[in-house]
């Protein structure tokens, strides 16, 4: 899985940035402030009854306790910053970090302290008041309008909260923000060390096997709603990959391409010339569905069944097809390097996520054999949990677009 994408995870690989143990001697001591840049952009069921929303999968909180462990047994107070969602610059309740705060202090055995403002007086005198070795999350930072435009004034707030920068957040990585980029600059330029956290180091040393001379045959497997997300991805893998398989909604632009109708299926229009030129240039390693499932709608009523070829009007694609599916196991299996991003198809409902579940039993089947398997994104990590496969990949990625962004 590598996108605008194979690029940037060669430069990183090559040029590893300094960890948490190059950090000098002092910099995590009693009453050190580490402003630790995490991902907690997790799911959250929303509660019944009145109750409070919960965190719906815990794999990225999990994935930060190393960092924040090291961090706080050195004697340093943890000071978490994270997004969640798209609250478009402006508080939004049902997007508070309060739950996540909760979760994340169930996970670590010791109070986590949430900070209900990002930057300004109040997290300063919260900070202030923590013992060493204490832990704070802050609000989501998509609260702030600064946070996406990478505004300089709250890039500068931000790093006042801390006297070093700790860059863990994986999964929001290639995003230009300012609690990914702007705080770390403005601590650099005041003099205060910044490195990379345990979660970072432990994805680039696993994806650096991906750019290394993979063993081949690689096989590369991208789902996901669109070909403008991951065109760059496409691109890159047609240079490195031996066979670059292609499921979920994008799968219908490349029919469009094709010629072949899509019925309802969604299709990007200005991307078909794209998709026609990858067509032209990739040749047989480019794999494309032959059959999918169909559906009248996604309504729980709504009839569907497996089709070959196009799709008829009045219904649109859901999942790959069964003869597809079994292609796919069949390339997958005999990989020696496999890479995986995004679903077969929409895995939110159990009967349009088979495609998806004979992926992940191919995916486990070459692990089993000795391939070096990795797999990444929200929607893949989570359909891997929930179907029982979250240990059949050599390496579970937290990031989606981040494993990939080349920038």
């Amino acid at each position: 899985m590598v996108s605008s994408e194979w690029g940037t995870i060669v430069a990183r690989c090559r040029r590893r940035p300094p960890g948490l143990d190059d950090l000098p001697a002092d910099a995590l001591t009693e009453g050190k402030r580490a402003l630790v840049r995490v991902d907690f952009n997790v799911p959250l069921e929303r509660g019944e009854g009145g109750t409070p929303p919960r965190v719906a999968d815990d794999l990225r909180l999990r994935a930060a306790l190393p960092t924040v462990e090291r961090i706080t047994q050195a004697g340093a107070k943890a000071v978490l910053m994270s997004h969640l969602g798209r609250p478009g610059g402006t508080p939004a309740p049902a997007l508070s970090l309060r739950p996540v705060a909760k979760r994340f202090e169930e996970l670590l055995g010791r109070p986590v302290h949430f900070c209900e403002e990002t930057t300004g007086e109040e997290p300063e005198a919260v900070i202030e008041q923590l013992t060493g070795g204490s832990v704070v999350l802050l609000e989501n930072t998509r609260f702030a309008p600064g946070e996406k435009s990478n505004d300089d004034d709250f890039a500068e707030a931000l790093a006042a909260l801390g006297d070093v920068f700790v860059g863990d957040a994986f999964g929001a990585a290639h995003r230009a923000h300012a609690s990914t980029v702007g705080a770390a600059r403005a601590m650099q330029r005041a003099g205060r060390p910044a490195a990379m956290g345990r979660l970072v180091e432990r994805e680039l040393e696993a994806l650096g096997r991906l750019v290394e001379e993979p063993e081949s045959p690689f096989v590369a497997v991208l789902g996901g709603a669109k070909v403008s997300d991951k065109l760059g991805v496409i691109e890159r893998l047609l240079g490195v990959a031996d066979r670059l398989l292609i499921g979920g909604a994008m799968s219908y632009t490349f029919m469009q391409a094709q010629g072949r109708p899509a019925g309802d299926s969604p299709v990007e229009d200005d991307r078909v010339a794209d998709a026609e030129r990858l067509l032209s240039e990739a040749g047989d390693r480019l794999l494309l569905p032959s059959d999918h499932l169909a559906a009248e709608g996604l309504d729980e009523g709504a009839d569907y069944r497996p089709v070959e070829g196009s799709i008829p009007a009045g219904q649109m694609g859901v999942d790959i097809g069964p003869q597809t599916a079994t292609r796919y196991q069949e390339a997958i299996r005999r990989a020696q390097t496999v890479a995986w991003n995004g679903p077969m198809g929409v895995v939110e409902q159990a009967r349009f996520a088979e495609g998806t579940r004979a992926v992940a039993e191919a995916v486990k089947e070459a692990t089993d054999d000795g391939a070096y398997t990795v797999a990444g994104g929200g929607d893949s990590a989570a359909a891997l949990s929930e179907m029982g496969f979250a240990d059949a990949v050599r390496h579970l990625s937290t990031g989606g677009g981040a494993m990939l962004q080349d920038r």
